[in-house]
């Protein structure tokens, strides 16, 4: 049979693409592998998301993302010059990339992050240095000193739940001036600090979030980013030169109603973060290591078992969770929080193993 890979562009065969965590058909999975909000969104986010289904589509929706902006903008409290709003906090990542790290120079990243970060880098074609994990997997802002064309991380860190306290941040944006410090809080409303105060007083800084986590729209996919204006006006050059059209009605209208509705928001986190601290319990009563988590899962060693096999074992459960490679990782697994209920089913088969 003819080889049609000789169609593709020079560069394509040597791609390694980011995997995503799987997504089982079928029901009676407990689903810990990708980081979801296990409760329903906002009501309020449906009814907007109904209505806008209901009326408009035929219609391109606003380039701009106007009103989804303004909403931002007033729970932010930062200028509406200051939003960017993206086909989730992914397209949002890709975007930076390609708008602020394509520079003379590195940019660092931490050695075990969130795995996109080297994708996007050899797909713009950025050197990148990884920059190593303490011993108790923290990020130490002083070991990124020296010359960068740019810094990403993720506070809290993917896949080890910690966080990175807002001095240290700040730390970082001071000792780096002269390029873009980005720091992605995917995770950040499970008990991290946001880099949001340090716009003021440094323009170097933007902050990238998502409303898959917390706002529980991981299906509608909208991410945004929060920076000086000057930056927000280089993410969109490089949006409008690819799809001015990046986010479509029914996702501007459930974000902006969601982000209204702060009752449910902190109700929702607040569940998450308690059922977090019962199953981190849980865990260390039946001899796992965990470590402490500002995140909505946790980053769990077995005493016996790789993750791999662990992984295994509960996936002959029905239950998902992450497993890694690598010679600090091996032993590591990353477990999402679900409901009380799923986690007492995962605290069992541990029990049972």
């Amino acid at each position: 049979m003819q080889d049609l890979t000789k169609l593709w562009s020079r560069g394509i065969a040597e791609m390694a693409p980011y995997v995503p965590g799987e997504q089982p058909q079928g029901g009676g999975w407990i689903k810990l592998n990708t980081n979801e909000n296990p409760y329903p969104p906002s009501p309020q986010a449906v009814a907007a998301m109904t209505r806008a289904v209901q009326e408009r589509l035929p219609l391109y929706p606003d380039p701009q993302s106007l009103e989804l902006r303004q909403v931002l903008s007033r729970r932010f409290r930062v200028p509406v010059e200051s939003t960017f709003v993206g086909n989730g906090s992914d397209e949002v990542l890709a975007m930076a990339f390609r708008a602020f790290f394509q520079r003379e120079g590195d940019i660092l990243f931490p050695d075990v992050t969130y795995s996109f970060y080297p994708v996007y880098a050899r797909f713009w074609g950025i050197p990148f240095r990884a920059i190593p994990l303490r011993e108790d997997f923290s990020i130490a802002a002083e070991d990124y000193a020296g010359p960068a064309a740019g810094i990403i991380f993720p506070n809290p860190n993917a896949p080890t739940a910690a966080p990175l306290a807002l001095a240290q941040v700040e730390a970082l944006a001071a000792a780096h001036p002269d390029c873009v410090v980005l720091v992605d809080e995917a995770y950040v409303d499970f008990g991290a600090e946001s880099a949001v105060p340090l716009l003021e007083r440094y323009p170097n800084v933007l902050v990238c979030q998502t409303f898959s986590k917390s706002w529980a729209l991981a299906g509608l996919r909208v991410g945004f980013a929060l920076g000086h204006p000057t930056l927000i006006s280089g993410l969109e050059r490089v949006r409008d030169s690819f799809n001015s059209y990046t986010l479509d009605r029914v996702a501007q209208a459930g974000a902006a109603a969601a982000l209204q509705d702060e009752a449910w928001f902190q109700k929702t986190c607040g569940r998450i973060m308690a059922t977090r601290e019962r199953f981190v319990a849980g865990l260390k009563r039946l001899g796992i290591d965990v470590l402490p988590s500002a995140a909505n899962f946790v980053f769990a060693a077995h005493p016996t078992l790789s993750s791999r096999e662990l992984l295994e074992a509960l996936r002959a459960r029905k239950i998902l969770i992450r497993a890694f490679k690598g010679p600090r990782l091996e032993r590591h697994a990353r477990i999402t929080i679900g409901t009380d209920n799923e986690m007492d089913a995962v605290l069992k088969a541990l029990e049972e193993l």
